[in-house]
């Protein structure tokens, strides 16, 4: 199915703090050691004075506790902070391996903010041309468990749902046709789940902005294959991309490049010219953006012509 896969892209986008956590100090008994009772009696006079101490005592000690505990606690959350600062370091450096093998400690964490960037870690790995058909395969599958483990430790993680969404469209190239053409409304779901939680996040519009594309694109041979597996099965329009699209357009050179195709299919040439001639100039930062310089070059000939 043309476009229907997910592009394989590193995203160029700050991604969301560690999550706050709410920790749990264990609780303390009180002890009332039973040597003070002996000597209540000789300070000032009686018994008065020890329940003026007493308190004063079980107040400090608590404190003390409190603080070591609370000491602890900061220590633990300043190192997981020191982990994901290292994991997007490692990122923004594109160091794959290095990453996935940071992330793979944290494998049974609990934190949302390890499992998606673990997830993402997955599936970036499994992208490497080194990397064997067959573990290709387990990498994909394993990110998407992260993802899924990901999004059930924290549905509010906005990176969660975008990950889950790339990771169930990654799957469904080994599922087939059909479980893919399902998984669409699922993936587009959580896509404008993780645009609600952030619409700050670039990302996440230009994958659904991609997914609306994609289907946008079908040629009618294509939707009537789709039409015999679903009754209604997933549509999109140009006008929904150009939308879509012109939230954050100079984030990626692919949106610049989608943006000059669907205002071409809309006839749209002022508009089509306009961004098209954006995509040709976008500085070229890897082999993609060359790639949609080429192309964007091809289109605008084609226009002039």
């Amino acid at each position: 199915m043309a476009g229907a896969t997910f592009m394989r892209f590193a995203a160029r986008t700050v991604l969301s703090a560690p999550a706050c956590k709410a920790v749990k100090i264990r609780g303390y008994h009180r002890q009332y050691l039973t040597t003070f009772r002996s000597n209540t009696s000789t300070i000032n006079g009686g018994r008065t004075a020890f329940l003026l101490t007493l308190p004063v005592l079980s107040y400090l000690g608590v404190e003390a506790y409190r603080r070591v505990q609370s000491a602890t606690v900061v220590h633990a959350l300043e190192k997981a902070e020191e982990a994901v600062e290292q994991a997007d370091y490692l990122y923004s450096c594109g160091e794959t391996e290095k990453l996935y093998q940071l992330l793979l400690q944290y494998k049974d964490s609990d934190d949302a903010e390890f499992l998606w960037r673990l997830a993402r870690a997955s599936r970036d790995l499994s992208l490497l041309a080194h990397i064997a058909a067959d573990e290709k395969k387990r990498l994909t599958f394993e990110a998407f468990e992260y993802a899924k483990k990901a999004l059930e430790k924290n549905e509010a993680c906005f990176a969660a749902h975008k990950w889950y969404a790339v990771c169930l469209s990654d799957i469904g190239d080994y599922e087939g046709v059909k479980v893919k053409i399902g998984n669409s409304y699922i993936i587009k779901e959580h896509l404008q789940r993780a645009i609600e939680l952030n619409p700050k996040d670039a990302t996440s519009i230009h994958i659904l902005g991609y997914w609306c594309f994609a289907f946008a694109e079908l040629a009618w041979y294509q939707r009537k294959v789709a039409a015999m597996i679903f009754a209604s099965p997933p549509t999109a329009t140009y006008e929904e991309v150009c939308y879509i699209l012109n939230v954050d357009p100079n984030f990626y050179s692919k949106n610049l490049l989608m943006l000059g195709k669907s205002y071409m299919s809309l006839k749209d040439e002022g508009n089509a010219v306009l961004w098209l001639r954006k995509a040709r100039d976008y500085p070229p930062h890897t082999e993609e953006d060359k790639e949609v310089h080429k192309e964007a070059l091809d289109l605008l000939k084609k226009l002039s012509a």
